[in-house]
């Protein structure tokens, strides 16, 4: 076993769009699992638009990465030393540890990966955290009725795909948004979307919203909101009485294009929920952990069948994460944007 790891660490905090040189990779010497702990040799790790969030010490729900230290992530790999008795050499784990080619954790803060229950990758996406914030969303907060209508922004990715396809499931009408013909050719093709729109072809909120419109004859009931902007601003005029909208990002507004969502007003917003009778609803998928099992139940073997499908996006080295995230927040990932490791 080696005993020098690699990891990224958060060289500097952005000053307004995050860059390469506000990363730095480093050497450092593989951890001693202490009582209890448990050391993995990381395969995959997970990158997500929270993260950007993570890079800045403005005032939110978790703690921002400090300067110098790893950046925060997911990651899926193999069990290399145990002093924890659920765990032993051979086993897979996922845990938090961050941007790195190895991690140590109690193994009490890890979960067991079965590799034969499914690729150990979708542990990140499908069947990570992602893929239970889309169903957690969905259910909880956007309450389906067979026969609605639900429209999901960056419909490829995974939580949007995964919203999608319950939406299906559940006898919805399910519309997607999505950035280029090819992610839109995706959604229908893969994802089984009754229809999807390419934001990029439409300039305005207006024009898109017409578009929306075009696809929802009968209105929108769900409203599943990640990305906010002129996708908001198109769709919020839209909303049926008593529809429903789940917030579990915005990430048009974490690397903010001039003018993105400016029509978006605070009193349109709020004149809309009051006069429609809207439930809005903003989760943090931390809140929610105690329904994990439950959902691994319900979709673990829809995945396993491949009644419920996944895309993932695949960079090939640590030292390609910071151009792969960069890529990510501007849409460039078709799908889960995983790194692999090893």
């Amino acid at each position: 076993m080696t005993d020098q790891m690699q990891r990224i660490v958060l060289a500097s905090r952005p000053e307004a769009h995050a860059t390469l040189d506000n990363f730095r990779l480093e050497t450092a010497p593989v951890p001693t699992p202490g009582e209890g702990e448990v050391l993995v040799r990381v395969h995959y790790m997970s990158l997500d638009p929270y993260m950007r969030g993570r890079m800045s010490d403005a005032k939110s729900y978790a703690a921002p990465v400090p300067v110098g230290g790893t950046m925060e992530a997911g990651g899926v790999g193999e069990v290399i030393a145990s002093n924890h008795p659920g765990y032993k050499p051979g086993d897979f784990a996922f845990g938090m540890f961050g941007w790195a080619t190895h991690g140590c954790l109690p193994g009490d803060q890890l979960r067991k990966v079965d590799p034969t229950l499914a690729p150990i990758s979708t542990a990140l996406g499908v069947l990570g955290m992602p893929g239970f914030t889309g169903w957690v969303g969905f259910n909880e907060f956007g309450r389906p009725k067979a026969g609605e209508t639900l429209v999901v922004a960056a419909a490829t990715g995974p939580v949007g795909s995964m919203v999608g396809q319950l939406a299906k499931l559940a006898g919805l009408r399910a519309v997607g948004i999505a950035g280029g013909a090819e992610k839109c050719k995706l959604a229908t093709e893969t994802f089984g979307f009754d229809a999807c729109i390419d934001h990029r072809a439409f300039d305005s909120a207006a024009d898109l919203r017409r578009a929306i419109a075009s696809e929802c004859p009968d209105g929108v009931d769900i409203y599943f909101e990640n990305v906010g902007g002129k996708v908001l601003e198109a769709v919020l005029p839209l909303m049926n009485n008593f529809g429903r909208i789940p917030v579990c990002g915005m990430i048009s507004w974490y690397e903010p294009k001039e003018g993105e969502g400016e029509g978006l007003t605070a009193p349109m917003l709020w004149r809309t929920i009051l006069v429609k009778f809207l439930s809005v609803n903003g989760f943090i998928i931390f809140n929610h952990y105690d329904r994990f099992g439950e959902f691994l139940r319900e979709v673990g073997p829809k995945v396993a069948s491949g009644e419920i499908r996944y895309l993932e996006d695949v960079a090939e080295g640590l030292e390609n994460a910071p151009a792969a995230f960069l890529s990510m927040l501007k849409g460039g990932n078709k799908g889960k944007q995983i790194v692999k490791l090893i």
